[in-house]
């Protein structure tokens, strides 16, 4: 519940998007983090499709403010203070993240849990006309940058960052299809030919993860990273949501599953996931990607078809999940109608990716 010590803002606060009570927020934050106090006033950052994410300004100061997204919450998914853990445990380490600055579990203050950041300068790097401006060069640099910072993440010690019990590394990849199986089932609303398929396939060939243990991202990206072109650099990853203990192969296999499955299909124009990204829009090939990565890396990179497949299956769940949060008008911003398009490929392309020897 809200402290009832804390007093109304003396000053009006601005009109409050969707998703925030701005009164509620002022009034914790004068008890909290007093230097935020006074009128407040917030705008939806768009681009994100599951937690909500605002730049809130507080007098001359801008930080960033995470929530989960309306309705249709999925059990063990958007869980604000995992992401405030991760990102302050590797705010000492050669990974680059926001200062943490305030975790508020209590979800009366706003309608849900959340945590605020500083704001980071740099741009989200996500639509082709984005990339389109860039040299060749700097696509190049930009996205052995992003495998350089995977290749940080993964080498980081759990247990020298307090972050040893952040998971349980064994048995990972079959909790992993067995966690993604429960979500799909969560969040039917249509039929899905050949998802079950995947899930059983994924289920039967569960690899052995011998890399088990690092810290994973969950959802490795180009557009969930802050960065620079000149000079290029990564200035921080971004959405955290999914982070834990595990095989660091997931993270590679989620990511060519955004670069080379939906980065380089015939749908990938205009995308709301992949406009901008994979060999289409000028990148290297995801090849390319992952041999930066292993030649800056202790992980050992072997196949990694069924890891691709598992980040099908995993991006069609959460895809679904998204377009059935759209039919109930539930979600925030816009390219959610196309959301649902991208479930049916990413099927076929895991089903085919399972099947490869």
């Amino acid at each position: 519940m809200t402290d009832p010590a804390v007093a109304a803002p003396q000053t009006p606060t601005g009109s409050a998007p969707r998703g925030l009570d701005l009164d509620r927020l002022a009034a914790y934050l004068a008890a909290h983090r007093p230097e935020l106090a006074g009128p407040l006033s917030a705008e939806l950052i768009a681009g994100g499709k599951s937690n909500l994410t605002y730049l809130l300004r507080a007098g001359d100061r801008e930080v960033v403010l995470r929530r989960p997204p309306l309705g249709h919450v999925l059990a063990t998914a958007h869980d604000m203070a995992r992401e405030y853990r991760v990102i302050s445990a590797l705010a000492p380490t050669a990974v680059p993240v926001p200062d943490a600055l305030l975790l508020c579990p209590d979800p009366d203050v706003t309608g849900a849990p959340f945590y605020l950041m500083e704001r980071v300068g740099g741009e989200v790097y996500r639509r082709r006309e984005q990339t389109d401006a860039l040299t060749a060069g700097q696509r190049r640099d930009l996205a052995m940058a992003m495998m350089d910072t995977l290749a940080e993440l993964h080498m980081v010690e759990p247990a020298a960052v307090g972050l040893a019990d952040f998971g349980r590394p064994e048995g990972y990849l079959a909790r992993q299809v067995r966690r993604w199986s429960g979500q799909l089932d969560r969040s039917r609303s249509r039929p899905l030919p050949g998802i079950d398929e995947l899930r059983d396939a994924l289920a039967g060939s569960v690899p052995e993860g011998a890399n088990a243990g690092r810290i994973v991202h969950g959802d490795y990206r180009l557009d969930n990273l802050l960065a620079t072109v000149e000079p290029v650099a990564v200035r921080a990853v971004l959405d955290w949501e999914m982070a834990t203990l595990g095989d660091p192969l997931a993270d590679l296999g989620l990511l060519l599953t955004y670069w080379d499955v939906l980065g380089d299909s015939d749908s990938a124009e205009g995308n709301p996931v992949a406009d901008g990204i994979g060999p289409r829009a000028g990148f290297p090939t995801g090849a390319e990607l992952i041999d930066r990565y292993a030649g800056r890396s202790d992980v050992d990179v072997g196949p990694l078809h069924w890891h691709v497949a598992l980040g099908c299956f995993k991006l069609a769940v959460i895809c679904e999940g998204i377009h059935y949060r759209h039919t109930l008008g539930q979600t925030l911003g816009g390219g959610f109608d196309r959301i649902g398009e991208m479930v049916a490929p990413l099927v076929e392309h895991g089903l085919r990716a399972v099947r490869e020897k």
